[in-house]
């Protein structure tokens, strides 16, 4: 990009928490007949006789259900880049049952990806007691907060089975606002965002790769400013020996993109319930998740579904993240 084209973006998701917090457009209620369809979805996914990872979308019927989805694909795509759904009724099933209702709304999104190295394509989010001052353990499984943050890949979704103690709320923010907010404030600085740094891939990488990767915050594709932003994936970049340093420029510019996103003007709070879905376009929204107190019991603990999704249908989809982990290049 020239210096001319850093312009201010405009439209739906260029949106700010303090702005909408209170617009009920961007959540959907389960209707007791959607429940009753995803029900029957459940159903048919174990008579199928199929692992539920083998489940594609013709193992699902949902008629009453494809336009709602098909709804919030557009909201995702051309809108503000987020949904959240209520309001299923997770204490009457089981989490396998859960899981193939939770799958089953995926399937209709888009295909699963890998979230870890591991290939896992159902992700359960929950502390499993690992060191969260390790950096090598990624944070989801601590209860430490995680600080505003994108996923690799087209969407992001979160199931909520069980809530936290106290705490772990997730927060979310509009990365074109954030953009935007660069032109106003700091317009010296935005030219960096588009220019490559140096990430850490804190273990998630295979024999022959490197242990960093190169990427730059922001970049063009298809016409659309995109963000995909790891504050401490960059920052831990620092420690190989072959990273060029930081230049102030560049810390300012790390700095700004996370006092922006921690501005409550800015940023918007979720306090999930049981049962709440939330869905994220990564190319357009941050997310952050609170420190939380956990249940001493482990059937009462936090726990979370996670998809990762690759929504061909996006205009602003980059190869190099939609894969997910399995795929992703050494720089």
């Amino acid at each position: 990009m020239t210096g001319a084209d850093y312009k201010r973006i405009e439209g739906l998701a260029a949106w700010k928490g303090g702005e909408i917090a209170n617009d009920p457009g961007w959540i959907h209620r389960f209707t007791a007949a959607e429940i009753g369809e995803l029900d029957r979805a459940i159903r048919s996914g174990k008579e199928s006789g199929k692992q539920l990872l083998d489940l594609t979308r013709d193992d699902f019927d949902l008629p009453l259900l494809r336009p709602v989805i098909r709804n919030w694909m557009d909201a995702l795509n051309r809108g503000r880049g987020f949904v959240l759904v209520k309001g299923f009724p997770v204490f009457d099933y089981s989490t396998e049952d859960l899981s193939i209702a939770y799958w089953a709304l995926g399937r209709y999104m888009g295909d699963p990806v890998p979230q870890n190295r591991a290939g896992d394509l159902l992700g359960h989010v929950r502390d499993t007691g690992e060191i969260a001052t390790n950096p090598k353990v990624r944070l989801y499984k601590t209860t430490k907060r995680q600080d505003f943050h994108a996923d690799g890949s087209d969407i992001v979704g979160l199931f909520c089975l069980r809530r936290a103690k106290s705490g772990g709320l997730s927060q979310i923010v509009s990365s074109i606002s954030i953009y935007n907010e660069f032109l106003r404030r700091r317009p010296d600085l935005v030219p960096l965002l588009f220019e490559p740094l140096y990430w850490d891939r804190a273990g998630e990488y295979l024999p022959g790769e490197r242990p960093y990767m190169k990427l730059p915050i922001c970049y063009v594709a298809n016409g659309h400013v995109r963000m995909f932003y790891i504050g401490w994936y960059i920052r831990d970049g620092q420690q190989h020996a072959d990273v060029p340093r930081f230049t102030q420029a560049q810390l300012e510019m790390l700095d700004l993109i996370e006092e922006i996103a921690n501005d409550p003007a800015f940023h918007l709070t979720m306090d999930f319930e049981p049962g709440d879905i939330q869905f994220l376009k990564n190319s357009s929204i941050l997310h952050c998740r609170t420190a939380y107190e956990d249940f001493d019991e482990p059937d009462k603990k936090r726990h979370l579904l996670r998809l990762w999704l690759t929504a061909r249908e996006f205009e602003d989809g980059d190869e190099r993240l939609r894969q997910g982990f399995a795929k992703g290049e050494a720089a």
